[in-house]
């Protein structure tokens, strides 16, 4: 396969010191009094989510998850998602999707995150791409 996201912090052989499993990238401004952003207007307040909201995007997470254990074997590195925004795709790492969707879960909002340098998309699958997989293999198994 060729070129690995630069959104894919498990790809280097040591830990990445600026990424949380759990939440995704780390603030580096984190605790200092000087952060660049306090310059910027406070984020727009975020409606809160409905139970169902909640639970479908617990539902995805597990689905990413099921996603990754299938398609990583046969070389995807995770999603690509078509941008309405800017009519580009954008390329997430599992890791990356995962911590946008737990964001989701915890404030209501993802993490801005720069693009993905020169990624190879064909090491990345459409969520509907992923689902047609993963529905195949358990259609295989019964």
């Amino acid at each position: 396969m060729g070129a690995v996201s630069y959104h894919d912090p498990f790809s280097g052989s040591a830990p990445d010191p600026h990424w949380d499993p759990a939440l995704g990238p780390i603030d580096p401004f984190l605790g200092d009094p000087h952060d660049p952003s306090s310059l910027l207007d406070d984020l727009d307040p975020v409606e809160p989510l409905t139970e169902t909201d909640r639970r479908e995007i617990a539902a995805d997470l597990a689905e990413l998850e099921e996603f990754e254990t299938a398609l990583t074997p046969h070389g995807i590195l995770g999603i690509v998602v078509d941008c309405g925004d800017c009519g580009e795709q954008h390329f997430f790492s599992w890791a990356l999707m995962a911590a946008n969707l737990r964001s989701l879960l915890g404030d209501g909002r993802t993490g801005i995150h720069e693009p993905a340098a020169e990624p190879t998309p064909d090491a990345y699958v459409s969520w509907d791409y992923a689902r047609g997989f993963t529905d195949a293999l358990a259609s295989q198994r019964n």
